[in-house]
């Protein structure tokens, strides 16, 4: 049975940095045998999540049903004054439509964490405030995540790096989302 990965990150803007940052960690999950599936940019955009509204955007619907048949979720997210862009908090706000499945939201699935900004401080808090979210979402972080200070580090368009290790961290966080999954198949 394959695994499925999906990536959710970025920010409007495409192919920044931490929508770069995201497909490295999801060549990553690639190498260890998952499919994966990205949700970025344009696909983000989505009405503010309002419980009591149930109709819901083609974008919406998309990012819920690859929710629900994940079994691994990555996340990646600019720093936007100290924590994570208001793009990839509403879309984690989708995660409630999951609320009456078996799987209540992200319970049992490996999330892989990826704060991105130009600064330590934002960098780090967004890391933080990312695996807060996941926790509260019953989801599992994965024991690595990145925090990526884009005044230091550029990623290329594949998400590649001349630091070596900031490549090797993005994907590691990948690998440890399939493996977490594998053994819970």
């Amino acid at each position: 049975m394959t695994v499925t990965v999906v990536g959710i990150g970025g920010s409007i803007r495409p192919d920044s940095q931490s929508e770069r940052a995201m497909q490295c960690a999801l060549a990553g999950a690639r190498e260890a045998g998952a499919k994966v599936h990205a949700i970025t940019g344009e696909s983000l955009v989505l009405p503010f999540y309002d419980p009591q509204v149930t109709t819901r955007t083609e974008n919406a619907i998309e990012l819920v049903e690859s929710l629900r048949t994940a079994d691994g979720v990555i996340l990646a997210s600019p720093g936007y004054h100290g924590t994570i862009s208001g793009l990839i908090k509403n879309a984690l706000d989708y995660v409630e439509d999951l609320r009456g499945d078996d799987r209540v939201y992200l319970d049992g699935r490996a999330v892989g964490c990826i704060g991105i900004a130009y600064g330590w401080q934002a960098t780090v808090t967004t890391l933080q405030a990312l695996r807060s979210v996941v926790h509260a979402l019953r989801g599992w972080p994965t024991p690595l995540g990145a925090a990526v200070n884009s005044a230091e580090t550029e990623l290329g368009p594949g998400g590649e790096s001349d630091d070596e290790k900031v490549t090797r961290t993005l994907r590691t966080i990948g690998r440890q989302v399939v493996e977490f999954a594998e053994r819970r198949m």
